[in-house]
């Protein structure tokens, strides 16, 4: 049997509500991705041009710091990625999590919660930073009034 972490980062809690639902579902371990300094309101509005998080979206090499870890990664098999989009896509600190493991052998699932947007283009992303070696699904935009029930049915489909 293979073993599943939901690992996620929700900077208004809508994110960390859709993981929780999904680790449920397939009884999967939860790891939030946290960062280092935490995103203060003013740092996540987007309609101020110098704002932390608009700064570090308008960088691709920008890797914000985290804090924890996972210590076993070695142990899961499909590791499943939720985040909110960001300029259309994962916010950096994402890309910091992704950075961080070797996940060669292992199936990566994106979810991101979103109003409108996609996940299209932050698979593409994810692609380029872990590499053709690893297997990542083309994903799912989930809704914060995402059920177990509607999650079971996607993660089913996906043969998870």
């Amino acid at each position: 049997m293979s073993k599943i972490l939901v690992a996620y980062f929700s900077a208004s809690g809508v994110t960390a509500k859709v993981a929780a639902e999904l680790a449920k579902a397939e009884n999967a371990d939860c790891f939030e991705i946290r960062p280092e300094k935490p995103y203060t309101k003013e740092d996540l509005d987007y309609t101020v041009k110098e704002s932390r998080s608009n700064l570090e979206m308008a960088d691709e090499s920008c890797r914000p710091a985290i804090t924890g870890c996972v210590g076993n990664m070695a142990d899961y098999d499909t590791v499943f990625v939720g985040f909110p989009i960001w300029w259309g896509r994962e916010p950096s600190i994402i890309d910091t999590f992704l950075d961080a493991y070797d996940f060669t052998g292992k199936k990566i699932i994106p979810f991101c919660t979103s109003g409108m947007s996609g996940v299209e283009k932050a698979v593409a992303h994810i692609k380029g930073i872990v590499g053709e070696n690893v297997c990542v699904l083309d994903g799912k935009r989930l809704g914060a009034e995402g059920t177990e029930e509607e999650v079971k049915l996607w993660t089913r489909l996906l043969g998870v």
